[in-house]
């Protein structure tokens, strides 16, 4: 009967093809909508370093967990702070 079996069960090795179970991660909170306060500005170089890798790129919204709208604001803001020299564009590597 094994021959009649589908594909969808077993690999050629004989394992399940969809196996082991998933990690769902708790969704991330937008700082930026939790606290009011808070502004993505291209002078406050100590928020924005938090959105940059250490190579200097800015870590997408699935990293950092900000909605749509304040990741936007934040790009804007990383890129004015490189343009005036308060945020690397990259890391000086030796």
């Amino acid at each position: 009967m094994s021959q009649y079996r589908s594909k969808k069960e077993t690999t050629p090795g004989g394992r399940p093809q969809f196996g082991g179970k998933r990690s769902f991660q708790k969704k991330k909170v937008c700082r930026f909508c939790a606290d009011k306060n808070m502004k993505a500005d291209y002078k406050d170089f100590r928020i924005l370093k938090q959105f940059t890798s250490e190579r200097g790129k800015i870590t997408p919204r699935r990293i950092t967990g900000n909605c749509a709208k304040h990741q936007r604001d934040v790009a804007i803001a990383i890129k004015r702070a490189r343009i005036l020299a308060f945020l690397p564009f990259t890391t000086a590597v030796l």
